[in-house]
């Protein structure tokens, strides 16, 4: 058992759950809490052994399901192509066929697509692969949702998550990652007061600085010495494991008052002020607290974060105001 979790702490017991996209990152911790949470994990994605990812990756969805069983947990692998609705759709009926529920959908589809790494100016944005990223980044987000959600209303509960990158508009990267980061903070978004009358909860969550296996690459270290990257980048040393999102996503899902918090986009650190757990080395990073290191960034890209952050307040604030105004138009309940 991983610590920041006991023998006996297991509130998810005999839950559903798909983590759609649990092959690798984010998707991977996220499963990973769940099982340890006490929830049956289905665990899906394009990569199984002996069909690599087309990330050209090693990580696969077995091993996923391996690390949960090898913790005590419960968790079936199933390759999925979350982008062919045919595929999705008999995903979920087999779920509903052994289990005659789902409580829990993590959308965490592409979330480390290489085609979104490009870095740069819009204007110089190679938009060769658009149509690819969107389908695979987003499109395959509400396929799942489309047809996991009657599931849920039937029952008259249960979780939908949508993992996406920062918890203001913003994202990093070119304009296409930036659509598609934003785009699925507007689904959770938009998708709850339709959810809402049945009882299930839409929100997205982000991490923080993630030590994906990707990241950790980039950086020339590993989990066992990941601390020694903060010689490169000090803002590192505030990093955490994939398994700390994951057991935000898992805190939420065991709130009774879950509900109150559809609609909304959280982070993993301040869900771990809320209900205080921990990463599983007993440390709870906390990124929205730290001072940034910006030493080693171009003063340019500094100052397209100052003023798209100040633009982003004078547009959330015009957005409020508007939205209060049409708010005051609706009819009140008869």
């Amino acid at each position: 058992m991983m610590r920041g979790m006991t023998s006996s702490s297991r509130p998810l017991d005999r839950q559903i759950a798909l983590v759609a996209g649990a092959t690798r990152g984010a998707g991977r911790g996220i499963a990973r809490a769940l099982g340890e949470a006490g929830a049956v994990v289905y665990c899906t994605g394009r990569s199984v052994r002996g069909q690599p990812s087309p990330y050209k990756r090693s990580e696969t969805i077995d091993e996923t399901a391996e690390m949960i069983a090898g913790s005590g947990g419960t968790a079936v692998a199933v390759r999925v192509d979350h982008t062919v609705e045919a595929e999705v759709e008999a995903l979920v009926a087999r779920i509903d066929r052994e289990h005659g529920r789902l409580d829990i959908l993590v959308n965490s589809i592409a979330g480390e697509d290489p085609l979104m790494h490009q870095w740069g100016n819009f204007w110089k944005v190679d938009v060769t692969h658009a149509d690819t990223i969107f389908r695979q980044a987003i499109v395959s987000h509400i396929i799942t949702a489309k047809h996991v959600a009657p599931v849920m209303i039937r029952a008259g509960r249960g979780l939908i998550v949508e993992v996406t990158e920062n918890d203001v508009m913003s994202a990093g990267g070119n304009p296409l990652t930036q659509t598609v980061k934003l785009a699925l903070k507007g689904l959770a978004l938009n998708m709850a007061p339709e959810l809402y009358p049945h009882g299930v909860t839409s929100l997205a969550i982000t991490p923080g600085f993630l030590r994906s296996e990707a990241m950790l690459e980039r950086h020339g270290v590993t989990e066992a010495n990941w601390r020694d990257a903060g010689a490169q980048d000090r803002n590192f040393l505030e990093s955490e494991s994939p398994l700390y999102v994951g057991r935000a996503v898992a805190a939420l899902a065991a709130d009774p008052r879950l509900l109150e918090r559809t609609g909304q986009l959280f982070s993993s650190w301040t869900l771990a002020r809320d209900y205080g757990f921990t990463d599983y080395d007993g440390r709870r990073p906390d990124w929205g607290q730290l001072t940034i290191d910006w030493t080693g960034m171009p003063p340019w890209l500094i100052d397209i974060f100052r003023t798209g952050t100040r633009l982003q307040i004078g547009w959330l604030e015009a957005v409020a105001r508007r939205t209060r105004e049409f708010a005051a138009k609706i009819p009140d309940q008869p």
